[in-house]
């Protein structure tokens, strides 16, 4: 994925520079081989000078598979000038936020939920009139933006923000993860368009219309970057700067004896408190910003429950958050179907460094699982795709060495055009199989999302994807609503370490009957569940659904089929766990499906307007909903003129920043297994030459004003962007950490 290459961190001002004023209010004059201890630098007449950077504080409490997490975000405006702030930041995909304060000194402020355009509406006119006034707004369901006015000089300022959501359950083991940073995104489409005026890289285009809304700024890694003298000249390296610094306390209370906690993200410590509550710290401190928190825990054999009720009574009614999980199969009499596998890898420029390691490394292991009585294909995607074979072959040994050979010479760079590569793994093949599966290997660095659903939605026929996302920020968002699509299940792969357990996790899935055709049954039709449709169920998933209950509800049975076996489970609705949020997150769910049938063909009105009831009701931000605070009373003078200043993100742990963002170069591929094979694949195309496929935007509100043509990924030499002439550089410090175990001692042995 080639991007237009960035200065550290891009800061937009709607003035020449920072004023003269401002600058006694900076700190020293610093150069970036200065910075040691890491911080922002802001550009003014007189050179470089430290300024205070962003942090953030983050409070996760677990109970059952309920988190709950308070994110506190601190901002300061050094200068002499009112500002406006601007940040981007990820959200766990399936979050939901319903809390918003603003803490300015011993003042609190209270955030409301409004429908959006009103939300917006109401805080320009509160930034017009000098109120201080702080908007939340979702861009997509993991992307989030706050945008901070008139915030004074020398002020600081706290924004509170609330949060819950489901942990994840699989294989035996609990997990959550925090995401701390958005991946730059590929953006397709050429056509620009008007739509929200943002401060990210990209510009909207038709396929993605709010790109300039979801491209915060980048920072460089541990070896940053400054202008290339020439193009086609390698970045300028420099000494590694710290940004973004995050720390982040977790109170788990599972319920259960446990048997290990672990971090496969980062380093940390664990205190075994009474009961089987345990606290878990970072081991550093506080940590940049550029790799996703992710903490697991195994209970110890046989002490989970195979089921779990939490429920909530709010605003007068019932609602219950169920999970089940189903009775393992019995796979010694099951008889293992033919298949056709087809393999597709990411190759573009953001899977570069470790990520590209990871990903041949999948494929790899995928190929290890091929029968004989299978057939197989694999497609390397960046700017165009390619095919090894102009259709599936027969998986005799010879094969697949191969194309084991031809995966081992893959490299990233270029482009990711994923949709037309998606089409053609899609696309019928000549060696029918009684299975057909496609394993989709990348990190999800798009912002066209809606489109790759729709083709999904279309086109999946009787085949089942299953993503794998690989490296330390993928777009969990694309992942598991592709696998909702594709009727498939999804596979994280963190760090190379990882590679072969987590593949080896998805194959005994895939080999594994499947439990489909769900469907709960209440006791009462007056019970509104959600997801309305259970999607199938894997092995050593669970079943978890989000119900809204009648006062007749007593019983719940589930039905469906593994293979030729029938599976019901019946279930007290009596008892369970009181807990706070159990009706956002049946909201929450609602949305979800109510969102998802948009690319089943309902009309985007009617949907629209049914999300922003819910949100509204349930006071959760959503896609037409959003938090609001402002203050009542006037803080900056009226001759006041607000700067804009877009806070920047970190590019993810592991990423290859020079790969991604150097002057794009022609791409070099293994030759295929058939030298025909790219020619045979009428459909492959360059990023020069992108898809004319008319798209549909989701949600977008009518901008007032167009936004200018600012470079695009896959630009084909080095730009640097300027808006305005306000330029900030810093860096950030690469933080290498491995996973830690929890020492034996801190965990509770079955008997203390």
């Amino acid at each position: 994925m080639h991007l237009p290459i960035l200065l550290l961190v891009l800061l937009t001002l709607t003035v020449p520079s920072v004023s003269t004023s401002s600058q006694r209010e900076l700190g020293n004059l610093r150069s970036p081989d200065e910075m040691t201890s890491g911080g922002l630098l802001l550009n003014s007449a007189g050179g470089l000078h430290e300024a205070p950077a962003l942090s953030t504080d983050v409070d996760i409490q677990i109970a059952g598979i309920i988190a709950r997490t308070r994110v506190v975000q601190r901002f300061s405006n050094p200068t002499t000038d009112w500002v406006e702030g601007v940040y981007v930041f990820p959200l766990p995909e399936d979050a939901a936020v319903d809390s918003l304060k603003i803490r300015i000194g011993d003042s609190v402020i209270e955030g409301r939920i409004e429908e959006r355009a009103r939300a917006k509406a109401t805080y320009k006119k509160a930034r017009a009139e000098g109120r201080k006034a702080t908007l939340v707004e979702q861009e997509r369901p993991n992307i989030f933006t706050t945008s901070i006015a008139n915030l004074g000089p020398a002020e600081e300022v706290e924004v509170i923000l609330t949060y819950q959501e489901e942990v994840q359950y699989d294989q035996g083991r609990f997990s959550m993860r925090f995401p701390m940073v958005i991946a730059p995104r590929y953006i397709p489409g050429t056509t620009k368009v008007a739509g929200f005026s943002g401060t990210g890289w990209a510009d909207n285009t038709a396929e993605v219309t709010d790109a300039a809304r979801i491209t915060p700024p980048v920072v460089g890694p541990d070896r940053s970057t400054a202008p290339p003298a020439q193009s086609g000249s390698e970045p300028q390296r420099r000494r590694p700067l710290r940004l973004h610094p995050i720390t982040i306390a977790v109170q788990l209370d599972a319920g259960f004896p446990l048997d290990e906690i672990e971090s496969p993200s980062h380093a940390v410590r664990v205190r075994a408190d009474r009961g089987n509550i345990y606290s878990v710290r970072l081991d550093a401190g506080a940590v940049p910003a550029d790799s996703d928190f992710e903490l697991t825990w195994r209970p110890i054999t046989g002490s989970v429950p195979r089921a779990a009720l939490f429920r909530e009574s709010w605003q007068g009614e019932d609602y219950a958050l169920l999970m089940v999980v189903p009775p393992q199969p019995d796979t010694a009499t099951a008889a293992r179907l033919s298949r056709e596998t087809i393999i597709v890898i990411d190759t573009s420029g953001s899977m570069g460094g470790e990520s590209i390691i990871q990903a041949r490394g999948a494929v790899q292991h995928a190929l290890t699982t091929l029968h004989p009585e299978d057939a197989f294909n694999i497609i390397r995607f960046s700017s165009n795709f390619t095919a090894l074979h102009p259709d599936s072959q027969p998986a005799t040994t010879d094969a697949i060495k191969l194309a084991g050979a031809w995966v081992d010479r893959l490299e990233a760079g270029g482009g990711t055009e994923m949709l037309p590569a998606l089409e053609a793994a899609l696309a019928p093949g000549r060696e029918p199989r009684a299975v057909r599966q496609v394993i989709f290997i990348t990190d999800g660095a798009v912002g066209n999302e809606a489109a790759l659903f729709s083709v999904l939605q279309s086109k999946l026929g009787t085949a089942r994807l299953y993503p794998v996302g690989i490296g330390s920020a993928p777009n969990a968002h694309f992942m598991t609503k592709a696998a909702k699509f594709g009727r498939g299940t999804f596979t994280y792969i963190g760090q190379p370490s990882e590679v072969s357990e987590k593949m080896s996790e998805l194959f005994s899935k895939i080999d594994t009957p499947v439990l489909h055709d769900l469907r709960a049954n209440w006791d009462s039709d007056s019970v509104e569940a959600w997801p309305a449709r259970i999607p199938d169920v894997y092995i050593g998933e669970p079943v978890i659904i989000a119900a809204k209950l009648s006062k007749e509800a007593e019983k719940i049975v589930l039905e469906g089929r593994r293979g030729t076996e029938k599976i019901r489970i019946e279930l007290p609705l009596v008892g369970g766990s009181k807990h706070k949020g159990v009706a956002a997150l049946w909201a929450r769910r609602k949305i979800a499906s109510l969102m998802n049938s948009i690319h089943e063909g309902e009309s985007l009105d009617r949907v629209s307007v049914d999300v922003a009831a819910l949100g509204v009701r349930h006071h959760i931000v959503t896609r037409w909903t959003s938090l609001l605070a402002v203050d009542v009373t006037s803080s900056a003078p009226p001759e006041a003129e607000l700067d804009t200043l877009p806070i920047p993100s970190l590019l993810p742990r592991g990423w290859d920043f020079f790969g991604l963002f150097r002057p794009k170069r022609q791409e070099t591929l293994p030759p295929s297994g058939n030298t025909e094979a790219a020619d045979a694949r009428p459909s492959t195309r360059s990023i020069l030459h992108p898809s004319r496929r008319p798209t549909v935007a989701i949600g977008q509100l009518t901008a007032s004003a167009q936004i200018g043509r600012l470079p695009q990924g896959g630009t084909s030499s080095a730009l640097l962007i300027w808006l305005g002439a306000g330029l900030l550089t810093g860096g950030g410090l690469t933080w290498r950490s491995r996973h830690r175990k929890v020492p034996e001692i801190l965990l509770p042995t079955a008997g203390q």
